[in-house]
């Protein structure tokens, strides 16, 4: 069997760790979209639930997270006819790769991994195992495909990164070319949305005040409380980009209203450049209600339908293993396995 080329192929997911918001859907979900409609790429979407387990995950929260995020993409514009969406426990192989790069990647490489010691913090001896080595379980998520091309945010360019070293000592050490070197793809405005009360803080899920954040599943009305209640400076906002150094809740705004309306930031000063807050803040609460409304609408629909849920995963994983089962098996060849 030779070893293929490779197709021009996007993987990227979400953990279902919590409900998902406003950054998640500028930063990731919305950019998927727009890469599904290129005819460039085939575009596979997953729910990484056995991430999410890294740490310990209520049961009955996991399923209905998992179901949850799985909405949003498609809510948001994922069609399953043209991308593949599936969850990630679905397909055994992320698991088996998983495995044998673990035995690939170097402790040295992980000792660098920053995100491990950001969420371990002073506990590093009493955390899961999995949230140490999960980053070669991501590489798996990627390289089980073959991927070209993940789109990222700045956060997780070191994860693209380490993948890329994986695949690198793979190929190396067994004298192949089998795994591809993926490429990052990081662009757009808003690409990393902050706290609506601190703008110095990334907008989260697990914050303090649901007013510092918003929720995909939040109604019209409190999409629209919440952007005319958001933090800001008493300044007018400024005519060009220069203008927003040291202004971070102003900048977020911005961004936020860039990424909602699909311009950029030099575009949204240009038209609101010298205005105050209280014409701004209204025109972005209309213009995220716009957007972002049937979005909500839509989740609690497919939520309140389960079974449609799982029909499309269940499908997306027969796709996905469509993919990953032949990529898998000449891994085994490659190593050796006898099988």
């Amino acid at each position: 069997m030779t070893d293929p080329t490779f197709t021009p192929r996007v993987f990227s997911g979400i953990k279902p760790s919590g409900g998902l918001t406003l950054g998640n859907y500028l930063g990731a979900i919305k950019r998927w979209v727009e890469m599904q409609e290129d005819p460039t790429y085939e575009t596979i979407y997953c729910v990484v639930d056995m991430h999410a387990v890294t740490v310990w995950q209520d049961p009955a929260d996991l399923s209905r997270a998992t179901r949850e995020v799985a909405a949003a993409m498609l809510a948001s514009g994922i069609d399953p006819t043209k991308s593949i969406l599936f969850n990630q426990a679905r397909v055994p192989g992320h698991a088996e790769l998983g495995w044998l790069f673990s035995c690939v990647a170097r402790v040295g490489w992980m000792n660098r991994m920053t995100q491990f010691k950001d969420k371990a913090g002073k506990n590093t001896e009493k955390v899961s195992l999995g949230l140490y080595a999960y980053p070669a379980l991501m590489a798996a998520d990627i390289l089980l495909y073959h991927a070209t091309h993940v789109p990222v945010g700045e956060d997780q360019k070191q994860h693209v990164e380490l993948t890329r070293d994986i695949a690198a000592k793979f190929n190396h050490d067994y004298g192949v070319d089998f795994f591809p070197m993926t490429e990052p793809v990081i662009e757009g405005p808003a690409m990393r949305v902050m706290n609506l009360r601190d703008g110095s803080k990334k907008m989260s899920k697990s914050g303090e005040s649901d007013m510092e954040r918003i929720n995909m599943l939040d109604d019209a009305d409190t999409i629209a409380k919440k952007f005319k209640k958001a933090r800001t400076d008493p300044a007018a906002l400024p005519t060009d980009i220069e203008g927003l150094k040291d202004r971070p809740e102003a900048k977020n705004l911005i961004d936020i209203y860039a990424g909602l309306s699909e311009c950029d930031a030099a575009d949204v000063l240009r038209d609101f450049g010298g205005e105050g807050w209280g014409k701004f803040k209204p025109a972005l609460a209309e213009l995220a209600v716009e957007k972002l409304a049937p979005v909500s609408a839509e989740m609690k629909r497919l939520l309140d339908a389960p079974d449609e849920l799982d029909a499309i995963m269940k499908q997306g994983a027969e796709r996905a293993s469509e993919i990953a089962e032949p990529i898998l098996s000449r891994t085994f060849e490659i190593m050796g396995f006898v099988r």
